[in-house]
């Protein structure tokens, strides 16, 4: 790791990522691709020294309360948090100044943040997203060496469940001929259902390929799946979009299964519901006036 002063720490869109580069050793991470201008090794985990007190900036000078929101580019689970607690710092600071949070995480790590994401959501809304590939922990082992395994993250969402945290699952990437069955998306589906996760977001069965990301996406596939490579390179080329050759069967199973359960799997009102705040004070203390007839 190694530490540096920001400059900001929120974005407009209200996003905080606490550290650059990740350790979970993903074969398909698109974090890793090269628009992304990382200056050092990926696995050199960037943290920005200064982000709680730049945080706590921010929430002072916002007008109005929002959701806030971390995990699109690094986990803030990563095994340093556990050392740092930059994210428990980040949520202690949400919760006090009453903002909601969106957490986005592969890690049971964030059960340690139980407490506070709970406070948060008594207050206002604190959603709890998490990315689910391979039902078969073995094969998560390999395509994710450094993640929690399949079965605790959806341990950790029943957890969730059990403590009244809404929460969303991402089903991606799903891996041409390595995780694209009907057997494997029937188990995370059959997974999400006992959890009583509120969406499901899939943009789609397939993964996206660019420079920097490709590279080492095929390094592995030669270490674990040989003359895969080949296959891929065969048909795909150079695309970006990779899509699965069963992408239309497992869709219909995803949005037949999604509707038949109750669980939410249209993208755009998956993003408007985790853009959504909620004052759940201020609409306890309008239910305490009851409703009267106007007196002419």
């Amino acid at each position: 790791m190694h530490q540096v002063k920001a400059k900001g720490i929120l974005s407009a869109k209200n996003g905080i990522n606490l550290y650059r580069g990740c350790s979970h050793g993903c074969i398909y991470c698109d974090s890793r691709s090269k628009c992304y201008h990382m200056p050092h090794a990926f696995t050199d985990i960037e943290v920005k020294s200064n982000a709680v007190e730049l945080l706590e900036d921010a929430l002072k000078r916002k007008r109005k309360k929002c959701m806030i929101a971390t995990g699109a580019m690094t986990d803030p689970y990563i095994p340093l948090e556990m050392e740092l607690e930059h994210t428990r710092a980040c949520l202690k600071l949400i919760e006090r100044y009453g903002f909601g949070a969106v957490l986005h995480t592969k890690s049971d790590r964030i059960l340690r943040d139980l407490d506070l994401i709970c406070r948060i959501n008594r207050k206002t809304k604190c959603v709890v997203q998490t990315t689910l590939t391979t039902y078969d922990d073995a094969l998560c082992k390999i395509v994710e060496p450094n993640v929690a395994a399949t079965g605790q993250r959806l341990a950790m969402l029943r957890t969730m469940r059990d403590n009244g945290i809404p929460t969303i699952v991402w089903v991606s990437p799903i891996l041409p001929y390595i995780n694209d069955t009907e057997e494997n998306l029937q188990g995370l589906l059959e997974g999400c259902i006992e959890a009583g996760v509120h969406g499901i977001i899939c943009f789609g069965m397939g993964l996206t390929l660019r420079e920097g990301n490709r590279e080492y996406f095929y390094q592995q596939l030669d270490r674990y799946f040989p003359g895969l490579k080949q296959k891929y390179i065969e048909e795909y080329g150079n695309a970006y979009q990779v899509n699965s050759p069963k992408n239309q069967d497992l869709m219909r199973l995803l949005k037949t299964t999604c509707k038949k359960h109750g669980i939410l799997c249209d993208i755009n009102e998956i993003f408007k519901y985790l853009a959504e705040f909620k004052d759940k004070e201020e609409a306890r203390q309008l239910s305490f006036f009851p409703n009267t007839e106007r007196i002419e």
